[in-house]
């Protein structure tokens, strides 16, 4: 399964206190205060460790900031030690005392300088609360749990997950469900190179990338991370949750808009993976009708999903590959231009597979939305994948759908095989389509066009004998029919309404 739905224990219990600690709190603020406690512990435990280090070493650096700088750990001051925080947890000042420990360590920081929250003395927030949840980080027992540096940054990733379920429409600012990302890094396989993400929330593509190339045996030195992030509570939140993971990433000085402020305007990406806003509407074209990202044509300034694409594409090195999210309209809408622009990239070769999810997938919307893989140097040439994956995933509430280990692994399967060139088309799941193809259906590249309906399997009961069942079936329906008919009327005629 996905991992926000796994028995992950400590995380659970975090998450548990800290809905305790929420009290009267908005979803959007007390996120901050959770997800700020979670680095300050993280941080602090990687200088104490090293302070341990040097301290038995014996030779009196163990308060030289150049053996911390050196192995890229950050410099807690005494003040702002967890042994500090937790040792005055359950004073009544105790959210004073964090947000004074954060100020501290922002002053020895410089690349965290107005990243981290201070807003622990808020009135808002419950003292002895907050005293539990510091406790919890504090047990010794949360070793037990794995690897302090891991189980910290699953716990600062499941929490995200929590606040996006509970914050709704909201979260789409900030969160891009797991079992998504993981799809397309597992389709993209980001080994080495420069990764970028132009609209990067929370860091969740970055986060995977690096779970990826640690599970392959590869070193996370081989990629570089850029991102850029308009908001600027989410940029901080991506800030904190990538020096989590320990991941080096250039996300720009300051957060800005993509469009009217790129931040990486010489950067070319060997992969780009992004969930950008659903069909965003005012994102500025009026005044950047004239900027050179527009190789196959100007988007129109009702929507942006291929401003979005272009924008990505001018960034692609010249093997780079992108794999993004849109609204399934990008597929085959032809208002304002975009039917050209489409047809335009799909005519420079650039579309390597299309697959349209599940519905359900995102706490945010129910638009449903599909995967584009682009690529400036196919293998495949002249040739497009087509997956219809919208039977897959597994629904872990009522509300929530989640692509399974098993669901992922059969589309980045199904893709390799197309890569490889051994893929045999599946009718309802998967066809490799050619140009000519693609121009046949007036380049919509809805993917149900292409790889048609699944056939129904052959129960072997005879096709009369199916029909002689369904007939006396009908026949009984018929008489329950005029049954409840009269019984209606009789009811009707009781009560003077019917005559």
């Amino acid at each position: 399964m996905a991992e926000n739905t796994q028995e992950i224990g400590f995380e659970k219990e975090i998450w548990g206190a800290a809905d305790e600690l929420r009290g009267s709190m908005d979803a959007s603020e007390y996120k901050h205060v959770v997800l700020g406690l979670i680095f300050l512990k993280y941080i602090s435990d990687k200088f104490e460790d090293k302070y341990q280090e040097l301290l038995e070493e014996g030779e009196g650096f163990e308060e030289d900031r150049d053996f911390y700088d050196a192995e890229g750990i950050f410099y807690v001051p005494e003040e702002a030690r967890w042994s500090e925080i937790s040792k005055h947890a359950h004073e009544p000042d105790n959210g004073i005392i964090i947000d004074n420990a954060m100020r501290a360590i922002e002053r020895e920081n410089e690349q965290l300088k107005d990243i981290l929250p201070k807003t622990f003395g808020s009135r808002d927030i419950n003292s002895e609360k907050l005293g539990a949840v510091i406790d919890i980080f504090s047990n010794k027992s949360m070793s037990e749990h794995g690897d302090k540096k891991d189980i910290l940054g699953r716990t600062y990733e499941y929490c995200l997950g929590q606040f996006a379920e509970q914050e709704g429409k909201k979260a789409g600012e900030f969160y891009t469900p797991a079992c998504i990302v993981r799809t397309i890094v597992e389709i993209l396989q980001p080994t080495h190179g420069r990764v970028y993400d132009p609209c990067c929330g929370s860091g969740g593509m970055f986060v995977q990338s690096s779970k990826f190339v640690e599970a392959h045996s590869g070193n996370l030195t081989d990629i570089s991370v850029y991102g850029q992030e308009s908001n600027p509570t989410t940029w901080k939140m991506a800030k904190m949750n990538l020096a989590i993971r320990q991941i080096e990433a250039d996300l720009g000085e300051h957060p800005d808009d993509t469009f009217l402020n790129d931040l990486h305007p010489t950067l070319k990406a060997d992969y780009i993976m992004a969930n950008p806003p659903f069909n965003l509407k005012k994102w500025g074209q009026e005044q950047l009708t004239d900027d050179k990202r527009w190789k196959y044509g100007i988007p129109p300034k009702g929507n942006a999903n291929y401003a979005w694409m272009q924008h990505m594409i001018h960034h692609l090195s010249r093997n780079g590959k992108i794999g993004l999210v849109l609204a399934n309209g990008s597929l085959s809408s032809t208002t304002s231009g975009e039917g050209k622009i489409r047809q335009a990239i799909i005519e420079d070769d650039m579309v390597d597979a299309i697959i349209t999810l599940p519905t359900q997938l995102f706490y945010t919307t129910g638009i449903p939305v599909s995967l584009w893989f682009l690529n400036k140097n196919k293998k495949q040439k002249g040739k497009t994948l087509f997956i219809d994956a919208r039977e897959l995933g597994t629904m872990v509430t009522r509300k929530l759908r989640e692509l399974t280990d098993e669901d992922i692994k059969i589309m980045a399967d199904t893709y390799n095989k197309y890569v490889e060139g051994t893929l045999e088309d599946e009718k309802g799941f998967c066809k490799v389509a050619t140009m000519d193809d693609i121009k046949e259906q007036d380049y919509i590249l809805t993917p149900g066009r292409y790889v048609g309906f699944k056939p129904e399997e052959d129960d072997g009961i005879p096709f009369e004998e199916k029909m002689k069942t369904l007939t006396t079936e009908l026949d009984e329906l018929f008489e329950e029919s005029h049954r409840l008919e009269e019984e209606i009327k009789e009811n009707l005629i009781k009560i003077g309404f019917y005559k």
